[in-house]
């Protein structure tokens, strides 16, 4: 059987667990906490000795970091086509924006977050102004690329129908949700894509990304003390 283990305050960890519910996906569930520092316990390190989430174990076939694993969950079992498609320039868009992800909305985004959010949390100091600023700038420039080049004249990032690569972004931008920022302020054409992969994934989405509306709630109410 496909365990899966992972922890829903990790973007990508999100992501699949979205691929998995909404594909009906049968899997066993083993949550690994990052906060109580699971993943640097023995029996983790010995599945991934990197000590990250997400990893998936098929049947002693043990994957890590996440876009190998949709597109291994995408071809391993039977999904519809769209969400990796074998036509080859479809699948070479999806494979484009997951290239790029890396060093921009995955690091923009979370970089952000971890300044306005963890840090804070962390050390119990406010964030630095100026790096905050300078967080914000590289994130809008991943945001304007987004809207102009990805969304351009589609639905969504890689076409007109959802992809893995709209899972990894969409979780990647709703994280900054939880220092109470919310990235498509004053970008419509970005809200609504995002509100079309909500619809798509739901109720999953919802599911899955309550802890980061809870942690929203909380930092705004600590932003008015």
């Amino acid at each position: 059987m496909l365990t899966f283990y992972y922890d829903v305050m990790s973007q990508p960890s999100r992501a699949i667990l979205q691929f998995l519910k909404a594909n009906n996906i049968v899997y066993k569930d083993h949550p690994v906490a990052i906060r109580k520092g699971e993943n640097r316990s023995d029996w983790f390190l010995k599945i991934n000795p990197m000590g990250k989430v997400p990893v998936i174990d098929d049947n002693g076939f043990i994957l890590t970091e996440s876009v190998a694993i949709l597109k291994y969950l995408a071809v391993r079992y039977v999904v519809p086509d769209h969400w990796y498609p074998t036509d080859h320039r479809q699948r070479a868009r999806v494979d484009e924006y997951m290239a790029w992800q890396h060093t921009n909305t995955r690091m923009h985004a979370a970089g952000l977050f971890r300044l306005e959010a963890l840090m804070p949390m962390m050390t119990g100091k406010p964030a630095n102004p100026a790096a905050v600023e300078k967080a914000v700038s590289d994130l809008n420039r991943t945001l304007d690329m987004l809207q102009t080049m990805f969304l351009r004249d589609q639905q969504f990032l890689c076409g007109d129908n959802i992809t893995i690569a709209d899972l990894l972004a969409v979780n990647e931008l709703v994280q900054c949700l939880g220092s109470g920022r919310d990235v498509t302020k004053g970008r419509p054409k970005l809200r609504a894509w995002m509100d079309r992969v909500k619809e798509r994934l739901h109720p999953h989405y919802e599911e899955s990304v309550r802890l980061i509306y809870r942690m929203g709630d909380r930092f705004r109410q600590q932003a008015k003390l």
